[in-house]
């Protein structure tokens, strides 16, 4: 199956972001993966090895332009020793496409929080890895 035609191609322009329920206006990249472990399978007669999925991981990261002191709560709390988790809900909306698809991220956790990060003539943008313990489409694009 074809798309139907150049138009209906999500752009990310139309995304957003929530964190525990509140935007995250500065947002402007958001990414969400799934990478699967596996082991390694033999069987008697065949000479190719298979596997099986043993695991998964979550991660992703968000890209956001610097505009305030972003994840402060976050250090404050890690230095105390206390990994607080997060929720993020990723919406792509592009009233354009088919439809849209909104993402939710439970169990986040941030991987590293850059502290600064800026140069002269430069607009300051920071990047945020995290991991997750669980993902669920709330709403998905149908063709």
């Amino acid at each position: 199956m074809s798309v139907e035609n150049a138009s209906r191609v999500m752009n990310g322009t139309w995304g957003a972001l929530w964190e525990n329920g509140s935007e995250i206006a500065e947002v402007t990249a958001f990414q969400v993966k799934v990478t699967k472990t596996k082991s390694a399978i033999n069987q008697c007669g065949l000479m190719a090895e298979d596997s099986k999925v043993t695991s998964i991981k979550y991660s992703g990261s968000m890209t956001l332009n610097k505009v305030y002191t972003r994840g402060a709560d976050d250090l404050e709390n890690i230095v105390q020793g206390l990994d607080v988790r997060k929720t993020l809900v990723g919406e792509l909306a592009d009233p354009d496409a088919v439809g849209a698809e909104r993402i939710a991220c439970y169990g986040v956790s941030y991987d590293e929080q850059t502290l600064a990060d800026w140069a002269a003539a430069k607009a300051g943008t920071l990047t945020i890895p995290f991991t997750c313990t669980r993902v669920k489409y709330l709403d998905k694009a149908e063709a």
